[in-house]
């Protein structure tokens, strides 16, 4: 009599953070050292030792996945593959000091290669003052992948978390979202025309800000320290990686909160608003699901609203709401629709 098949599920049916939340349901109910305070499920984990917390993070980034090297730099990328982990650690409100690298490469890459993909990650640990502290290397059988773990403090009356925004907070947002996402549709298009003619010269149409916020992005170390200044600790907060509407439903879902969104207040830079049109795109489309902006979007309780509304570059953009109410956009045109999270895809097709 023959077995039946096991049952099999794509990957791509549950996404990201569903396959996280369903390999990760049957862990224990209760964490088995006191010193975990913080385990999966926000922008790092926590852990107590004593005199002050400990947060972890750690970020993979594979080769045709993550990043393209027809058109991603080396130092570039070694560069990103930091900031993007640091990213998590501020989205704590705290501080990052030790990194550790881990990689596996193909042959095709050259000891040159290597150190030109370090001398970006150490690029990042002078800027961001973090010290490299250790690390793994392999072999790959194609490709690169790069692993990198941040390690940073915080202290228990400042630390932010996801799941802690409430009924009737500001929600706020850093710097300008989707510049990164038309960043990446430029480069694409050189790639596909270079791939159609390979003798013909890219022409990144003079768009410094839009390639550079994709190819070399920064991690908003700034706000945390002008935070700390004035005496500001967000209710909630969560960076800006996967688009501004998954990271929307993800402090909504672990705050059981809606949220109503000002399209007004949703900052797009100019570069990135007339790029959007030339793509023929929504310019709040691109903001709202874009994604790898790596700013910070964090609620604040209304009493302080005084502390935030004349600091540069951070902009109040909506509310928090009941959770019955759902997660609207308020359009400049008057109309009000749901908001949908189409981030990221980070299991789209392939063998």
């Amino acid at each position: 009599m023959a077995e039946a098949s096991p049952q099999r599920t794509d990957v791509n049916e549950l996404g990201e953070f569903g396959l996280i939340e369903h390999l990760t349901k049957q862990r224990p109910e209760t964490t088995q050292h006191a010193s975990t305070i913080k385990s999966i499920g926000d922008d790092a984990a926590v852990i107590d030792q004593g005199d002050a917390l400990t947060v972890v993070s750690t970020d993979m980034l594979v080769e045709g996945i993550h990043f393209d090297l027809m058109y991603t730099p080396l130092k570039h990328l070694g560069y990103k593959s930091v900031v993007v982990n640091l990213s998590d650690i501020y989205a704590m409100n705290a501080q990052p000091e030790q990194i550790t690298v881990s990689i596996a490469i193909s042959n095709r890459f050259s000891v040159e290669a290597l150190e030109e993909l370090y001398d970006g990650i150490y690029t990042a640990c002078r800027y961001y003052g973090v010290d490299l502290v250790g690390g793994d290397m392999t072999s790959s059988p194609r490709g690169m992948v790069i692993s990198v773990t941040a390690i940073g403090k915080g202290t228990r009356e400042k630390l932010t978390y996801r799941n802690t925004a409430k009924v009737g907070d500001l929600l706020c947002v850093t710097g300008n979202l989707g510049a990164a996402y038309l960043g990446l549709q430029i480069l694409e298009r050189e790639k596909q025309l270079y791939l159609s003619n390979p003798g013909i010269q890219p022409d990144l149409e003079d768009q410094d800000f839009l390639v550079g916020r994709q190819l070399k992005p920064e991690a908003r170390r700034d706000m945390i320290e002008l935070f700390a200044k004035n005496q500001l600790v967000p209710t909630a907060m969560i960076d800006i990686s996967d688009g501004l509407a998954s990271e929307i439903f993800h402090l909504c879902q672990q705050s059981g909160t809606g949220a109503f969104v000002e399209e007004s207040g949703v900052p797009i830079h100019p570069d990135a608003e007339l790029m959007a049109l030339k793509f023929q795109l929504d310019p709040i489309t691109c903001a709202l699901s874009g994604g790898e902006d790596y700013e910070l979007l964090f609620t604040i309780d209304p009493a302080d609203v005084d502390k935030v509304k004349y600091l540069p570059d951070i902009y109040i953009m909506g509310e928090m709401t009941r959770p019955e109410d759902g997660i609207k956009l308020h359009t400049k045109g008057g109309n009000i629709h749901p908001i949908k999270a189409q981030g990221w895809r980070h299991f789209g097709g392939g063998a």
